[in-house]
């Protein structure tokens, strides 16, 4: 009984610090969303299609309202064969939100083109296959606004 005893702590000590290892070396979902949407930012600043194909789901789509108030849908194939493979451009991002639940995810984020333009783009991401993928983006856009003029 001694013996068993002896034998019985180490193994319930070193079960319990293994879980806890696990825990600790694992990345919480809102880590791995926000990797998700950095690849993005980054991605598409860098000129980067590659890292682009890695968190959009094939299917992606990007939806916007026009100028002329029509829905406007692009293919996630279409924007990113637009990222040209090493030309940077001058595109500023930061995320602003993330909400989950389970495997479902929604972020906002900002990314502005000084001089032109200011995005606010919404995400709805999912988790399936052990990551998080992008599978639908909406935006709007600001006109940058100009600087004041000297007097």
């Amino acid at each position: 009984m001694k013996l068993f005893k002896t034998l019985l702590i180490p193994v319930i000590l070193f079960g319990g610090w293994n879980a806890r290892a696990q825990t600790v070396n694992s990345k919480s979902d809102i880590e791995q969303i926000t990797e998700t949407l950095t690849d993005y930012i980054e991605g598409t600043a860098n000129g980067e299609p590659d890292r682009l194909r890695k968190v959009f789901h094939p299917d992606f789509n990007l939806y916007t309202v026009t100028d002329t108030d029509s829905l406007r849908i692009r293919s996630g194939e279409k924007y990113i064969a637009d990222i040209k493979a090493g030309q940077k451009s001058n595109r500023i991002g930061r995320i602003i939100s993330i909400d989950f639940e389970k495997d479902a995810a929604t972020a906002k984020a900002e990314i502005v083109i000084p001089g032109w333009r200011i995005f606010t783009d919404y995400f709805l991401l999912l988790k399936y296959q052990g990551s998080w993928k992008i599978v639908q983006k909406s935006y709007t856009w600001r006109t940058y606004p100009k600087a004041e003029e000297k007097k």
